[in-house]
Order: structure tokens, then C-alpha cells, then sequence
């Protein structure tokens, strides 16, 4: 019985010294498996927050696309609108220069007809002439014959 007794009471010291490392392997478990829980979290929220970051990168990226798309559309309108100016620009600069070769037409032909106008004067200043020039001479060919008819005489 002392045996037993010595073994009941060796076991029983055995139990009380090994209780709080069987305590203490139970805790460190469960503080690890809190540990991996929270290591877990952690690695959940980076992974929120990275994406996250990516979402509003990706957002960031939508709107600058959307605004260059913006820019260039506004850059084709002001260029057609450019290219329209140039065009009634164009069109305005060759219907000025027809007016001014329908105006040139007009002043050559004044002048033209001013030249035939002079011309007719001229023809007719001469035909006057010519035919001053032939009274005259007819005069002096009658003023010969009256002074050879008086000296006959």
C-alpha cells in the first residue's frame, strides 16, 4: 500500500508540476492561433487596401483616358472649326479677287472704249482737218485764178 500510495502521490506531483506546462501549451495554441488570425486580418486588410489603391488607380487612369479622350475631341473641333474659318476665309479672298478681275474688266473695257471714243474724235478731227486743208487750198487755188484772171485783164 505504501507503494501505491508513493505512486498516487508521485503521480499526483507529477500532475501539479506538469499542469502549468499542459496549461501553458494549451494557452501558447491559442495565442498562436490568435497570432495567425491577426497576421491573417492584416494580410486581409493589405490586401483591401491594395485593392483599393488598384480601384482608384484604375479610376484615376478611366478619368485621365476620359479626359485626354475629351481634349482630343475639343482639339478635332477646334480644328474643323479652323478648317472652316480657313475655308470662308479662302472663299471670301477668291470671290474679292473676282470682283476685282470683274472690276479690272470693266476699267479695260472703259478704257477701250474711251481709246475708240478718242480714236473717233481723232478721225473725225482729222477728216475736219483734211478737209479745212482742202478749202484752204481750194481758197488759195481761187485766190491764184482771181489774181491770174485780174492780171489778164
Amino acid at each position: 500500500m505504501k507503494n501505491i500510495l508513493l505512486s498516487a502521490f508521485a503521480l499526483t506531483a507529477a500532475t501539479l508540476a506538469f499542469a502549468p506546462v499542459a496549461n501553458a501549451a494549451d494557452v501558447i495554441p491559442t495565442s498562436l492561433q490568435q497570432r495567425r488570425l491577426e497576421f491573417l486580418d492584416t494580410q486581409t486588410k493589405a490586401v483591401d487596401d491594395i485593392q483599393k489603391t488598384r480601384l482608384e488607380f484604375l479610376d484615376s487612369q478611366t478619368k485621365a483616358v476620359d479626359d485626354v479622350q475629351a481634349t482630343r475631341l475639343e482639339f478635332l473641333d477646334n480644328q474643323t472649326k479652323a478648317v472652316d474659318d480657313v475655308q470662308k476665309t479662302r472663299l471670301a479672298h477668291l470671290d474679292s479677287q473676282t470682283k476685282a478681275v470683274d472690276d479690272i474688266q470693266k476699267t479695260r473695257l472703259e478704257f477701250l472704249n474711251n481709246q475708240t471714243k478718242a480714236i473717233d474724235n481723232l478721225q473725225d478731227a482729222r477728216l475736219e482737218f483734211l478737209n479745212n486743208q482742202t478749202k484752204a487750198v481750194d481758197d488759195v487755188q481761187a485766190t491764184r485764178l482771181a489774181s491770174l484772171d485780174t492780171r489778164t485783164k
